[in-house]
């Protein structure tokens, strides 16, 4: 099966949070991965997504540190929404 990788920055405006992530993420850049299989047997090529991962500060006391974790696609679109609609400071 033929799959691919797709990166991109997401930039919130305001503190977050995700599913799956028991705290509050400060405003920022995030690198999201994105890994996609291709549907077999179509005559057009289109992918599914299998996977999806953004890249955070690691919890305290380990500052510098990052750590990449799943997260679900709807979550992190639902979260973008909400930075979007939040009024600016």
């Amino acid at each position: 099966m033929t799959t691919r990788t797709r990166r991109e920055t997401l930039t919130f405006h305001h503190p977050f949070r995700l599913a799956g992530i028991d705290r509050l993420l400060p405003a920022g850049a995030y690198d999201v991965v994105t890994d996609e299989e291709m549907i077999e047997g179509l005559s057009f090529a289109s992918f599914r997504r299998i996977a999806t991962m953004i890249t955070i500060p690691a919890a305290p006391p380990h500052h510098s540190s990052m750590e990449m974790i799943s997260v679900d696609a709807t979550d992190l679109a639902e979260a973008q929404r909400q930075d979007a609609a939040a009024p600016s400071s």
